[in-house]
Formats: structure tokens, C-alpha cells, sequence
């Protein structure tokens, strides 16, 4: 008589059935443990918990008697208290990582098995990283399309150019909107008039602000979010994909960050929805490789840099940059912010726990490197107040891309720039205080005149950099730049 296999035990971010109900897992029961304990260590914003619990909670509902939902204190003791170990797949951070193996090493678990949230391996990422010194994301993009053969026609990329990021940086339209159809927007149920009751009396001091969940936590769900946008969004998605629109939050952005990394939707089920699309609906080829890209290119990078780079990742400061962020930064309180790009990304933060990618990296993320605010600091900041934001997402993306913390290791350049390109690719300067052609006076824009005050206090590394040598010289042009500085010195309002 054959033995049932281990239950498997679920974290709050593996809760697709490419994982529970895989050939491997069909068979096993399901353990959800809902740790309080870990619950207010995470802490963060509020809504990122609320998607956390509604998608375990819905799980197990979804599930029935296959499910066993434990609420306890901690992990330990709930698994201690079962008839006998349990299966896990290898969690997604590098503390949960050690947890487990800490487990199986007492007894309480008794197999670890690959994580299958992501396409590659981590084994063959190490194998094509190991003879690397420094780290771009288009060459190991390139390596995904071919080994996957996504948007390829034969051994070349379709429509013969790898990359369409040209075709995909048009600013916004004079319109307040984009004017495409809505994303999918969930309908929230009686799971999470609980959720948010629970919430409602931990004594956590939560970040960001409650509202309506504005995110797939079911794989239902998430296949009607990503149906919707394949079918009535993607099309539009590439030339705007880097533009800000004040009124218009979502524009023509998935909203699929957060189903993708409670490991909802399997990756690579994305990426050929996106290439059939192209293929045989009709969608600019520049559109589904933009989304292409971010799937299959970025989010596959980071997650494999995060276990390369190593713990001490987030301790790099290249930059020598140590100033702690300022209360109203911590707080998200955006009504003590003057310039509106910078307010309309921190409401965003503490409204909903979302921005897309360009108010993260040239909003938040550039004025945070244009004022030397601590990038150890700063990646917390955004792994707390982001629903999309986990431990493995956060160092490269903040230590890395936003901050050129770790000396150019994944990023030939800072990314930063003036008000003259938040002018172009938003709406925001048009109803701004500060003008984005001023460096100097009261109504100079922080973003101008912090652009040459970070040039000028990095000249030396940017005067090396091919790429950023001409500011430098361009900079010692400036008649003013000496009252320039002073006033960045003591600056106190944004």
C-alpha cells in the first residue's frame, strides 16, 4: 500500500495551481498557515496585507477539504503541531530561504522543491552569469527569447529588431486620459469583509491608507485581469508606456505585478498570451515586446540578481549616500509636497501601494538620488509601501536601477534627470507651482536644479562615464551654477 505524499505547504506569494495543482503537487493536501506573527513583522501597507490574507483565504475556500487553514503565532509551531513534515517549494527570500532549510534540518519539513514561480532556473541563470563581471538586462533578454523562443522566427527576433523601445516613449496625450478601456477591477466578497475586519483589530501601524483591493488575489481573477488587457489593452500599452498621466493612474498598464508575484499566473503563460496576440490579433509588435520585455526580460532578471548579488547587496553605497528619509517621504504624506509629480506619486503610494514604473524610478526613485537619501534605507521603503514590492524585488530595482548604489554592477548610468523630461513625458508641470525651466529662484523645480546639484556633487564618476560626460561639461557652463548649489543646499521645500 503506497504511502500519500507529504502535504505541501504554501506560502502567501505561491498560490497558483501551476503550483498547487502541478503533476507533482495533484495529489498532496494543502497546508496555509496564517502567521500573526510574521503578519505584523512584515507590517508595511496596509493593502499589501489584505492581498496577502484574501488570496491565502480564498485559496483555502477554493481548495475545500483538500486545504487545512491553521491561524497561529508562528510557522514553527503550527508545522509542529501536525502529524508530520510537510512539502514546501523554495520561498522567495533569502530569511525564508534559511528558514526552511532550518526546518527540514529539524525534522518538520521534509522535502524542499524548486520555486516554479519564475521561467528559469536558478541553476542556469548562475551558469550564464558566471562569465559576466558586470550585469545588462538586454543580454540576458536576448538569451530568454532564444532559449524560450518568444517573438523569434527561427534564430532571429521578429520583425528583425530585438528591442522596439523606440517606438515605445511617446508622451502622454493632451487629453486628461488615455482614453482605452478600463483594466479588470475585482468584486470583493465576503472573504474580504473579513480580511479587512481582522485587519481592522491587529494593533499594527500599517503604512498607506485602506481601500478597495484593486488586485487579482484568485486565479480566476487573474485570468480575467490578464484576458482584459491582452484583448483590450496591450495594444496601447507600448507607446505609453513611459509616460504619467495625472488623471489617468492605470493608463494601459497590466496591473499584473501583483498576481504575478502571489505566483497566480505562471510567467511564461503571459508572455505567449502577449506573442499570440501579436501574432494573430493584430497588436503592434513594439506593444507585446514592451510587455515581453518587462515579463520575461526585468522581472525574471532581478529575481535571479537578488540571489547573485549575494545579503550584502543592500549595503552598497557607492555614491556615499546616507541621508535618512525625511518624515513626509516615510510617512507618504503627499499634501506636504509641493511639486506635483512628486506629490501625485506618494498620494498613488499611500492610496493604493502602486505606481507603474516610471513615477518609481524618475520620480521617487530620481529624487531620492538627486538628495543622497540612504539606498538601504530607501529599499525598505519601497519593499513596505509597494503591494507589488517582496524582498527579492526591491534591492536591484532600488539599490541597482534607482539609486547606482552598487557602482554600475547592473546600471551603466544614474538614472536621473530635470524637470525638462518629467515635462515631457507627464502632464504634471502644467499645473505646477514650480516651473521646469527654472534652476534657480523660488519657483525653480527641485528636478532641474537637483539635476546639477547631483552632477555636481558627483562629477568625477559621471565625468568618467561615457555616457553622462557631456552634463558634466555642460554643467561647468552654467554661469549660475554656484547659487544653484547653495540654494539645493538648503532647500527644504518640494
Amino acid at each position: 500500500m503506497s504511502r500519500s505524499p507529504a502535504p505541501l505547504w504554501l506560502f502567501a506569494d505561491q498560490l497558483g495551481p501551476h503550483i498547487h495543482s502541478s503533476q507533482e503537487n495533484a495529489e498532496r493536501d494543502v497546508v496555509l498557515i496564517e502567521s500573526s506573527a510574521a503578519l505584523r513583522r512584515r507590517a508595511g501597507h496596509r493593502q499589501k496585507a489584505h492581498l496577502l490574507l484574501s488570496g491565502m483565504r480564498h485559496l483555502a475556500a477554493e481548495l475545500g477539504d483538500r486545504a487545512q487553514y491553521i491561524r497561529g503565532v508562528g510557522y514553527r509551531d503550527v508545522l509542529a503541531e501536525l502529524p508530520g513534515p510537510v512539502a514546501v517549494h523554495e520561498p522567495t527570500s533569502r530569511a525564508a530561504h534559511e528558514f526552511v532549510h532550518r526546518l527540514a534540518e529539524e525534522g518538520l519539513v521534509s522535502e524542499i522543491l524548486p520555486n516554479p514561480s519564475f521561467a528559469l532556473p536558478r541553476e542556469d541563470f548562475e551558469q550564464w552569469a558566471s562569465g559576466h563581471r558586470s550585469f545588462r538586462m538586454e543580454a540576458f533578454y536576448r538569451e530568454q527569447r532564444t532559449r524560450f523562443d518568444v517573438l523569434m522566427d527561427g534564430d532571429q527576433p521578429a520583425g528583425g529588431t530585438w528591442n522596439y523601445d523606440h517606438d515605445n516613449r511617446k508622451p502622454p496625450p493632451k487629453r486628461r486620459t488615455l482614453g482605452v478601456d478600463e483594466p479588470w477591477w475585482p468584486t470583493e466578497d465576503a472573504i474580504d469583509d473579513e480580511v479587512r475586519a481582522d485587519l481592522d483589530a491587529l494593533n499594527v501601524s500599517w503604512t498607506g491608507v485602506d481601500g478597495p483591493r484593486l488586485f487579482a488575489v484568485t486565479a480566476d481573477e487573474a485570468q480575467a485581469a490578464l484576458r482584459t488587457f491582452i484583448d483590450h489593452r496591450l495594444e496601447t500599452f507600448g507607446p505609453y508606456e513611459d509616460a504619467i498621466m495625472g488623471d489617468d493612474w492605470t493608463m494601459s498598464h497590466s496591473l499584473l505585478s501583483v498576481p504575478l508575484n502571489l505566483s497566480l499566473l505562471d510567467p511564461l503563460d503571459v508572455v505567449h498570451a502577449a506573442e499570440r496576440a501579436a501574432r494573430e490579433d493584430g497588436v503592434p509588435l513594439a506593444s507585446a515586446e514592451g510587455f515581453i520585455r518587462q515579463i520575461l526580460g526585468w522581472r525574471e532578471f532581478i529575481w535571479h540578481l537578488y540571489w547573485h548579488f549575494g545579503a550584502d547587496y543592500t549595503a552598497n553605497n557607492e555614491l556615499d549616500a546616507t541621508a535618512p528619509l525625511p518624515d513626509w517621504f516615510r510617512h507618504l504624506d503627499a499634501e506636504a509636497v509641493t511639486a506635483r509629480c512628486l506629490s501625485d506619486a506618494l498620494s498613488g503610494v499611500r492610496d493604493r501601494g502602486w505606481v507603474h514604473h516610471i513615477p518609481r524610478l524618475m520620480v521617487l526613485g530620481s529624487h531620492a538620488l538627486q538628495r543622497g537619501y540612504d539606498p538601504a534605507e530607501l529599499t525598505a521603503w519601497f519593499t513596505a509601501n509597494f503591494v507589488d514590492g517582496y524582498e527579492w524585488v526591491m534591492p536591484v530595482n532600488v539599490v541597482g536601477m534607482s539609486q547606482h548604489a552598487d557602482g554600475g554592477l547592473m546600471a551603466t548610468k544614474p538614472y536621473t534627470s530635470g524637470g525638462a523630461y518629467i515635462n515631457k513625458m507627464s502632464d504634471h508641470c502644467r499645473d505646477c507651482e514650480f516651473d521646469p525651466k527654472k534652476r534657480l529662484g523660488d519657483d525653480a523645480c527641485p528636478f532641474t536644479a537637483g539635476y546639477w546639484f547631483f552632477t555636481h556633487k558627483h562629477q568625477k564618476l559621471l565625468g568618467d562615464n561615457v555616457r553622462t560626460r557631456r552634463q558634466v561639461s555642460k554643467m561647468n557652463r552654467l554661469s549660475d551654477l554656484d547659487a544653484v548649489i547653495e540654494q539645493e543646499h538648503a532647500r527644504d521645500q518640494f
